[in-house]
């Protein structure tokens, strides 16, 4: 059966719109990073920190169908922000990847620079990478946040970090880290998955920040989240306030996990500045 001419360019816009609708969340959406500002006011936020301005960069995953050279581009736009600091929440690495992954993806992350410092935390996929080789990327970097604070300064006020580690697979009770900081101080954990934010703890927590959940990945109109792999659903992305009454920030991250596709959820760069509550 033969077709005329403009039924053949019609077919042909039919499936080339068809083509364009299933690449998007593939093809453009999922490598589409865009740079999100977020006003966050922090409970006994020392004066000196108001508009403190840190970059959260959380769920790289660098490994299949993300390239080196899409790190270093996340990684060189980061330090364009000169922000004070910058947070890492983990997976830095998809899946069960070599050595050799986590490596090539750590020497690039090394190069995240603020005046004051880089501060980085595990997730369970670089666990499930390797452990003991991830943490050695954690010092070797100057980075290790994961199960230690560090208290930062300005003109004497202080603010203190306290990393903790992965909910799944490298859980420990918040209580002895907070511990270590003196009680009417202010303090941000790093968390990898929200779900630290409804453990046990009777420390006080000034504001959490956190990933894992990758914003749900793919929104869908009218609907919940496609994923969301954590035990209380109501911890998707953006500010929110944990159950518990603190502030909570989940980003959306940057990479995916199980497909690699976005909609409706752009991987972002979250850029926090701080306030007084």
């Amino acid at each position: 059966m033969s077709i005329s001419r403009r039924q053949f360019l019609k077919k042909v816009c039919q499936y080339g719109a068809i083509g364009l609708v299933a690449s998007y969340p593939l093809f453009i959406e999922r490598m589409a990073v865009v740079t999100n500002n977020y006003r966050i006011a922090v409970p006994n936020l020392p004066d000196l920190f108001s508009g403190f301005k840190i970059v959260h960069l959380s769920d790289i995953h660098y490994g299949r169908l993300t390239p080196l050279s899409f790190v270093r581009g996340i990684v060189e736009r980061a330090n364009r922000l000169e922000p004070d600091l910058i947070a890492c929440t983990g997976d830095y690495v998809y899946g069960s990847n070599s050595n050799e992954t986590i490596d090539a993806v750590w020497q690039v992350l090394s190069q995240l620079a603020a005046p004051h410092g880089v501060w980085s935390v595990l997730g369970n996929h670089d666990h499930w990478a390797d452990t003991e080789r991830s943490d050695y990327w954690l010092k070797k970097s100057g980075q290790d946040l994961r199960h230690k604070v560090v208290r930062i300064e300005r003109n004497g006020q202080p603010l203190w970090l306290a990393g903790t580690g992965d909910f799944m697979t490298d859980f420990r009770r918040l209580d002895p880290l907070l511990e270590q900081i003196p009680d009417q101080e202010c303090r941000i954990v790093l968390a990898h998955n929200p779900d630290t934010a409804d453990s046990d703890c009777s420390r006080r927590i000034d504001l959490m920040l956190a990933g894992h959940t990758h914003g749900g990945q793919v929104r869908l109109p009218f609907m919940a989240p496609l994923y969301n792999p954590i035990q209380n659903k109501s911890y998707v992305s953006g500010s929110i306030t944990a159950a518990r009454g603190f502030p909570l920030f989940i980003s959306r991250g940057i990479g995916w996990t199980i497909l690699p596709v976005r909609f409706n959820c752009y991987p972002e760069i979250a850029v926090l500045e701080l306030v007084k509550a």
